[in-house]
């Protein structure tokens, strides 16, 4: 199928609600306008906070609001241009336009960044004291996050010269990878002729009934990866030595103490989860044997681990996507409808498969007072309306945290998740029940346990891939074959003796940009992933009266912390027995699947 004949072609979004295109004269406008109120901001408060006692906390609160509106007029430009960027990487306008941007926002934010510097060198006492002033209140959070920081913060000079520094580096080295890996074509031999393919076009193809295409198109992309092995490495082991290099002169402890900071969790609540994680292992081993048997294999191959149990699910054009994802959501909460045919209605959308564009999908919040937009590749089938009903969670997220503040807006990685997760599993338990046939069940069953393998067991299995490729590279630069090995031996406590690893898979993490744009991203994903499995079994036992207190966490944006946004709903992210629950509703999903196959209703 070529991208044209995808039912998504033409589902492309409207950005007029943030400008009227890479050359609206308000772009420059706004730029321009941000460094001159930067430079005034400077004159009026530099030094101000850094004084003997503090700074009174009426001038504290004046000088915060107007950052956070200096940091919205950025939004709404660096948003955009990132979202222009996402549609084709390969045209040169939109290039400039990201480039330009990124620039002057760091000339800004170099500008100000005086100001978290002198709120940082407070002493704890003085601190202490204006975060309780009642007029600080709304800011209470975002000052206490700042100061986390605290330990890590370099001179003024020197921090200036890393922001400028990073144009020229790690994020330079983030846009060729993002511009080499969008540009790469797989060739695969189909219907008597070789197709040249898009990556996104190509992971889809892992899904395929036909055993063989699956097979040829994981062999396709890891073959063009090979290929380009100079590039792919380089680049990886660059930024791995920047990220030392950073974390040496800032004294992170670890590679991953900066995500934690971010991310407002401890590391022994991570760390608990993970061994949660890895420890049932043998969970994801069960299933993967059980799937061998629906199969009529010995064994599963690698390119098995997605294949369609059975018949082929049936394809889902975009319109009948839509019209099954407002059905869920209504059952779950007429709002939440509404709130997602907005998104519809109004083109925040783009779906459409098209070269140049990026892969995958994702969610782009701006400010409280503009609506988020959603990226995805909707290539017709049951999948990509999961997909699709996952960044609606995120959208509905930003939706309903709209009456935040800005500096309170958005939630840390650890909580991201928390909406989009959950409005997946509303649609999934949708499309289960509306399915009479056994077969189809069985089938949407078994891939949902797939994706939730994907996100809560591959994660990990990420994780602890970065963790082994940080170690590595402190004592040494890195080839291809050092990151492969320690790829395979991360892959390998979870997949067991139940799938069979091909030699071409040493290259699988040559194409995951959340190794190359976020590092220790991934750890995020398992812990929203578990937790709204946790908070998901409520919703089931407690019926509607769950739906407010759900929204109420949502509307809370970023608040506070994770631990404390997630009190009211009971949920301890440092008990063992937490991060299990999730593991007891995967295991009963596994089990239903098991009963499904017994029952000689599902495909053999």
């Amino acid at each position: 199928m070529t991208t044209a004949q995808f039912s998504a072609a033409g589902v492309r979004w409207d950005l007029g609600d943030l400008f009227a295109g890479h050359d609206d004269p308000r772009i420059e406008q706004i730029l321009s306008a941000s460094l001159g109120r930067a430079q005034a901001f400077a004159r009026t408060y530099r030094g101000s906070a850094a004084i003997q006692g503090g700074p009174p906390p009426e001038r504290l609160l004046a000088a915060v609001t107007e950052l956070e509106g200096l940091e919205a007029d950025l939004r709404r430009v660096g948003v955009y241009a990132d979202l222009l960027y996402a549609t084709d990487t390969g045209r040169a306008e939109y290039r400039r336009l990201k480039e330009r941007v990124e620039l002057q926002a760091t000339d800004i934010g170099n500008t100000v960044l005086f100001f978290d510097l002198d709120w940082m060198a407070l002493p704890d006492a003085v601190a202490d004291r204006l975060l309780g002033e009642p007029l600080l209140s709304p800011y209470r959070h975002y000052l206490e996050r700042l100061r986390r920081f605290r330990p890590h913060r370099l001179s003024e000079p020197e921090e200036r010269l890393l922001n400028e520094r990073d144009n020229t580096g790690r994020r330079a080295f983030a846009r060729l990878f993002t511009e080499f890996t969008t540009a790469l074509s797989f060739p695969l031999e189909r219907e008597g002729a070789t197709q040249q393919l898009t990556l996104s076009e190509l992971l889809s193809l892992v899904h395929h009934p036909d055993r063989d295409l699956r097979r040829r198109a994981l062999e396709s992309l890891y073959g063009v990866l090979r290929a380009n092995a100079q590039v792919l490495t380089s680049i990886y082991d660059t930024l791995l030595q920047d990220h030392l290099t950073l974390d040496r002169l800032r004294q992170y402890p670890t590679p991953m103490a900066e995500r934690h900071l971010a991310n407002e969790i401890d590391p022994e609540a991570v760390a608990q989860m993970m061994a949660v994680v890895e420890a049932n292992y043998g969970l994801a081993q069960r299933y993967f044997r059980l799937k061998a048997r629906l199969l009529g294999l010995p064994r599963l191959a690698l390119h098995d681990q997605y294949a369609p149990v059975g018949d082929a699910l049936p394809s889902c054009p975009y319109a009948e996507g839509q019209r099954t994802i407002l059905e869920a959501f209504q059952a779950f909460s007429p709002s939440f409808r509404d709130i997602a045919q907005r998104f519809f209605d109004g083109r925040w959308i783009d779906a459409e498969v098209r070269p140049g564009k990026v892969g995958g999908a994702f969610c782009a919040s701006v400010t409280p007072d503009l609506h988020p937009y959603i990226l995805c590749n909707y290539t017709d089938n049951l999948r990509d309306v999961m997909t699709v009903a996952h960044e609606l969670g995120h959208g509905l997220h930003g939706y309903l945290a709209r009456t935040q503040r800005l500096f309170n807006y958005e939630t840390p990685l650890t909580m991201a998740e928390t909406a989009s997760v959950f409005c997946e599993s509303v649609v999934f338990d949708h499309l289960l029940r509306t399915q009479t046939d056994p077969r189809v069940r069985l089938a949407l069953l078994c891939g949902k346990i797939e994706e939730t393998f994907a996100t809560v067991f591959r994660q990990t299995v990420l994780t602890r891939f970065e963790q082994a490729v940080f170690a590595l590279r402190a004592q040494g630069r890195l080839g291809a074959e050092a990151i492969g090995e320690a790829w395979i031996q991360a892959n390998r406590p979870y997949y067991g003796e139940a799938v069979e690893l091909p030699e071409g898979y040493r290259w699988g993490w040559a194409y995951i940009s959340h190794f190359i744009h976020s590092r220790f991203y991934c750890y995020s994903y398992v812990f929203g992933e578990l937790l709204v499995f946790c908070l998901y079994r409520r919703y089931k036992e407690e019926g509607p009266s769950f739906v407010p207190k759900y929204v109420r966490l949502l509307e809370r944006g970023g608040s506070d912390s994770p631990e404390a946004l997630l009190r009211p709903l009971g949920a301890d992210v440092h008990d063992a027995g937490f991060w299990q629950q999730g593991f007891e509703e995967l295991r009963a999903l596994v089990e239903m699947a098991e009963g499904l196959a017994a029952g000689g209703e599902g495909p053999r």
